[in-house]
Order: structure tokens, then C-alpha cells, then sequence
């Protein structure tokens, strides 16, 4: 889930720990929230300013309706705090990964909810966990 960092942070998630994420119209982000389900791991990217993935968190309630959408085609889901990655992951390092060759992170950088594969989460893991490229 990608945010702007000045609308709403990782700071922000870690001091509330739990929140809605709300404000998604784009008809692709939208099906990939609906697709969420209890339990899932959520990277949450900072956009515009970091480009780069700040940490995990959790979806704690599916998909349900947007309850400000008059039209009821907008979903929200909650989703808390897990952990911050160890060291931010870049845009510039995802892209130089097989793994994300395909991925609509990077391919489509404007898609504010992309669905990652377990390769693709075990890649920014394992990428946090290093230090970072010089």
C-alpha cells in the first residue's frame, strides 16, 4: 500500500497502531483491496518523497463498504502495525530485481494497492536486512 508520506506516514500508523485505509479510488487498487484478506502481510511505501518500502503491517478487517461513498463502489480495510523494515527498500533496488520485473509496483507506479507475490515480500526482507547499496 503506497501513501504519501505527508498525507499519511509510517510515523503515523506506528503511533496510532491500527487505522482504515481509506481514500483509494482507482478501480485496479480498488480489486487488489478486495482481494485482501484477514491476515495478509501489507508493505507499506512511502511515495513521492522516500519512494521506498518503511515497513510491515497487517490486514485486521477485510474489504467492507466505504461508508462516505454515497455510489458504494469504494472499500476500505484496516490493517495495524507489524514492524518497520530494517533499513528503508528503495524503488531504485526493487526495480533492479527479477523478482519485481513484472511487479505493478514498477510497473505502474502511480497504483496506489499492488498485490505482491511471496518472492516479491522475500525479496524486500531480504533486502532490508542488508545494508544499503552504495
Amino acid at each position: 500500500m503506497k501513501t504519501e508520506p505527508g498525507a499519511y506516514s509510517w510515523a503515523d500508523l506506528q503511533r496510532e497502531k491500527r487505522t482504515h485505509w481509506v481514500g483509494v479510488t482507482n478501480t485496479t487498487a480498488l480489486l487488489n483491496m478486495r482481494a485482501m484478506q484477514m491476515g495478509d502481510t501489507v508493505v507499506v511505501y512511502h511515495s513521492q518523497t522516500d519512494k521506498a518500502a518503511i515497513g510491515l503491517a497487517e490486514v485486521v478487517k477485510g474489504p467492507y463498504p466505504d461508508p462516505t461513498d454515497e455510489a458504494g463502489k469504494r472499500v476500505w480495510v484496516d490493517i495495524r502495525v507489524r514492524r518497520p523494515l530494517a533499513r528503508p527498500v528503495t524503488l531504485a533496488e526493487l526495480k533492479a530485481e527479477p523478482t519485481f520485473a513484472t511487479s505493478m509496483l514498477v510497473r505502474q507506479s502511480r497504483l496506489s494497492v499492488v498485490r505482491l507475490d511471496d518472492d516479491q515480500l522475500a525479496t524486500i526482507e531480504r533486502l532490508a536486512a542488508q545494508p544499503p547499496p552504495p
